[in-house]
């Protein structure tokens, strides 16, 4: 079965760091119910067999009106990326969605650990803003992970949330040199933080170069496979 897609119209663009932009769109036919951590699907007119498909998570929680905040970073010759650099508020779309399983267990009852790299802190963020919006009083340890200091996403709301919420607890990392030292730097501030601790929930957002050797690292510690949230977005 086709997947059915509509248009959505642009209607704002931010440039959030030099190489990262948030565009919100609204869907012109239907508004689309998601869950916090879900993505949508852009069909792009681009590529040797367009639509070229490229998944972005919502970076805010469902508006009222059905707004869709979205947020990617431009790939030094990428189509998608580059084409969506391109547009401007009130050009359209075409999107599907929503889809994905990244989202919050139904009972948050153990220690929230949420890691990402770069533009995986997007449906991060859209996660954090569900708890403390249901006033959850779940702990919270974001680890975020970025090319360079001034590519750390959302870093000032991180640092708003760290002060008006005692149980959320925020960690910066740069890694400049690739996934391999945003692992290492990674396990190296894990290990003294859940050494001796009860199992937490991990939640894991990145390249599948990041992400799957840090669910190695909690599987190998005796967590269940499907206890360990990833979304890998390559």
């Amino acid at each position: 079965m086709a997947e059915l897609s509509q248009p959505a119209t642009i209607l704002a663009i931010t440039d959030l760091t030099p190489h990262v932009r948030q565009i919100v769109v609204k869907p012109k036919t239907s508004k689309i119910s998601f869950q916090p951590g879900q993505w949508v699907s852009l069909k792009l007119p681009v590529g040797s067999k367009p639509p070229l498909n490229r998944a972005y998570s919502m970076a805010d929680p469902s508006s009222p009106d059905g707004d869709l905040t979205l947020v990617f970073d431009r790939v030094p010759g990428g189509l998608g990326s580059n084409y969506l650099y391109g547009l401007r508020s009130g050009d359209e779309v075409a999107l599907s969605g929503p889809y994905g399983k990244f989202i919050l267990p139904q009972l948050l009852d153990r220690k929230l650990l949420l890691i990402a790299r770069y533009t995986g802190l997007v449906p991060i963020r859209c996660l954090l803003k569900q708890i403390f919006f249901a006033k959850l009083q779940t702990p919270v340890l974001l680890i975020a992970l970025a090319p360079h200091e001034d590519e750390i996403l959302f870093h000032q709301e991180w640092l708003t949330m760290a002060m008006q919420h005692p149980s959320f607890r925020y960690l910066p990392l740069v890694a400049q040199n690739g996934e391999s030292e945003a692992v290492g730097k990674t396990l190296a501030m894990l290990t003294p933080l859940v050494k001796g601790e009860p199992q937490i929930v991990p939640m894991i957002c990145g390249t599948k170069a990041f992400v799957h050797p840090l669910r190695a690292y909690f599987t190998e510690r005796g967590y269940d496979r499907k206890e360990v949230k990833i979304e890998p977005y390559d």
